[in-house]
């Protein structure tokens, strides 16, 4: 069994937190759809929870946080997704208010 260092451990560690407050604005934009009838497209907020997580598998694997090509790319892809998802329920839940 290999050892788990406290970087590794950290990066998945504090994946948890993140994937909960995902979780819970995918609740917020299915809330929203489902009094508001108004399509929010809430289940696209999976692909930043998904890409987020193995982003951090990717980095836990190899052991450090920097400098790897398909992790960085995985979290510039979830962050640009997750920018994209909050502006447009933003949008969709302040307009006309």
């Amino acid at each position: 069994m290999a050892a788990v260092s406290v970087s590794q451990f950290l990066t998945l560690y504090l994946w948890f937190p993140l994937a909960f407050v995902l979780i819970f604005l995918l609740l917020i934009a299915r809330f929203y759809q489902r009094f508001a009838m108004e399509r929010t497209f809430f289940e696209w907020f999976a692909v930043p929870i998904l890409l987020f997580g193995a982003a951090v598998m990717r980095y836990a694997s190899i052991g450090h946080l920097a400098g790897d090509l398909a992790g960085d790319a995985m979290l510039g892809l979830a962050g640009l997704s997750l920018l994209v998802l909050s502006l447009f329920l933003y949008y969709r839940m302040t307009q006309n208010r």
